[in-house]
């Protein structure tokens, strides 16, 4: 047994590193760059609009769940442990250079995340709770006709992003416990249980309420330190921030190595970031808009501007303030991967002292508290898709609470390689139908355009005999009457 188990587990491996180093990265470029173009580049046109979507998404949800709860939902599950461990590994892989290219990504990934969470938006459907539901499943289904490939995606969703995706994040507290303060793994899987079953048994509505008061918070405490690190370094000794962020520009380019290595430098820069930017920010991937598709708003457009918002802020800001910490503290950068995992908290701590290393231990607890919730409720949306039934929605949230116990205390080498393959095989999905409904996304764009322009102040999206979509959205939704509810209680 030990032996098949091994050779499934090499051959998952060696599949899941194809697909991400090569497939996935490339496809995903490539689809944001065409959503970009036939979207007339959104994320800079209309770039006033991605940075004020925040202001009156706290309003007008009623029952259901506000906007910015829905972009907290995404922010907890994208601005976690991968900010940390995942630039390091690109810094690592990819050398410096690897930021410059995540930032490319973050830019064009910025259009995706506004397609996929309109599209989200434009085909959900009303859940028995009173909130909704939607996402790359519901648009696959109801958007492009595709039911078997809907359902696909959210199976895979349900095991990968619902299941696992949870167990990973624990293991990686519960392991960052163990190794910096001698904690028992079983301890850590008691804690985690004991406060995240509260949290999951609430279900969609409960990760929002929690997600609205941690990920923001979260997110701003840690931007925060770093940027104590970066400000006192740029009164103390200014030149270092200045060469952190110069090799960050001639090592994308390859200026740093030989005539004969520049070509490889490059494409190893470009190779790392570009995977390491996608899989922070999800973009493309179908995850995020499970939570975008939740949200109470007046039209879809504005929630596709606030999760490109989240992209930008999980990218360009998070992982840029994680990148220059780790450069300031160590311009020579260490050539051993698994030194990717403490790499940010040593960072803080060559800086600040000794005493940051339980503030980064809390940090990282709560980085993958929030992520494993978060990810939870994408799986739990994908499973209302498939099934309306109260006792397996609920037999669900057990289970998942259970697994982030074992994820805690178990070797998730096979379960974290089996997740990767699933996830990727459904971002794949995601991508097809991203390309398929690119029109509906044009559409929607272009009547939110056309509103503005007549001076609307919060434009109200109608689905039924509007002549700028390719046809009716039937969910009821958005008959005439249903988004007006919103914007005259103030909400986007």
């Amino acid at each position: 047994m030990t032996a098949i188990y091994t050779a499934i587990s090499s051959a998952l491996a060696t599949v899941t590193d194809f697909l991400y180093s090569w497939g996935l990265v490339f496809l995903l470029i490539c689809v944001g760059i065409g959503l970009t173009v036939y979207l007339g580049a959104p994320q800079l046109r209309h770039a006033k609009a991605v940075f004020t979507s925040m202001k009156g998404s706290r309003h007008g949800a009623g029952t259901g769940i506000s906007a910015f709860q829905a972009f907290a939902m995404g922010v907890a599950t994208r601005v976690g442990i991968g900010n940390i461990g995942g630039v390091a590994l690109a810094l690592i892989l990819g050398g410096p250079g690897a930021i410059f290219w995540m930032w490319i990504v973050a830019l064009i990934g910025m259009a995706t995340a506004f397609a996929e969470s309109t599209l989200a938006q434009l085909f959900k459907t009303r859940h028995a709770d009173g909130t909704f539901r939607g996402g790359p499943a519901y648009y696959l289904a109801h958007g492009a006709g595709w039911k078997k490939m809907g359902w696909l995606f959210a199976l895979f969703t349900i095991f990968a992003s619902g299941m696992t995706v949870p167990m990973v994040q624990i293991n990686t507290v519960s392991a960052t416990a163990a190794a910096a303060h001698g904690i028992p793994t079983w301890v850590s899987a008691l804690v985690i249980v004991v406060l995240i079953a509260p949290v999951i048994i609430g279900g969609v509505r409960g990760v929002a309420r929690v997600a609205e008061l941690l990920g923001p918070v979260l997110a701003g405490v840690y931007i925060l330190t770093t940027l104590v690190v970066i400000v006192t370094c740029l009164f103390s000794a200014p030149e270092r921030i200045g060469n952190a962020l110069a090799s960050i520009v001639t090592n994308a380019f390859g200026l740093h190595a030989g005539v004969g290595g520049v070509a490889g430098a490059i494409f190893n820069a470009v190779i790392m970031g570009g995977r390491r930017g996608l899989f922070s920010n999800e973009a493309g991937l179908g995850t995020a808009p499970n939570a975008a598709g939740a949200a109470t708003v007046a039209h879809p457009v504005s929630q596709g501007f606030i999760q490109s918002l989240g992209v930008f802020i999980d990218t360009i800001v998070v992982c840029t303030c994680t990148a220059l910490l780790i450069l300031i503290a160590h311009p020579s950068l260490p050539t051993d991967p698994g030194a990717a995992g403490s790499l940010t908290a040593s960072s803080v701590a060559a800086e600040l002292g000794g005493w940051t290393a339980p503030l980064m231990t809390f940090i990282i607890f709560i980085f993958g508290y929030t992520s494993a919730f978060g990810a939870y409720s994408y799986g739990q949306v994908c499973l209302d898709h498939v099934t309306k039934s109260p006792a397996v929605s609920l037999a669900y949230r057990i289970v998942v609470t259970l697994l982030c116990g074992v994820g805690a205390m178990a070797e998730l080498t096979f379960v974290w390689a089996l997740s990767d393959l699933m996830l990727g095989l459904a971002g794949i999905i995601n991508m097809i139908g991203l390309i398929a409904l690119a029109r509906w996304v044009k559409a929607a764009l272009a009547d939110w355009t056309s509103q503005r322009r007549a001076g609307a102040r919060v434009p109200v999206f109608v689905g039924r005999d509007n002549p700028l979509l390719p046809g009716d959205i039937v969910s009821g939704v958005w008959d005439p009457g249903e988004a007006e509810k919103v914007a005259s209680a103030g909400g986007r």
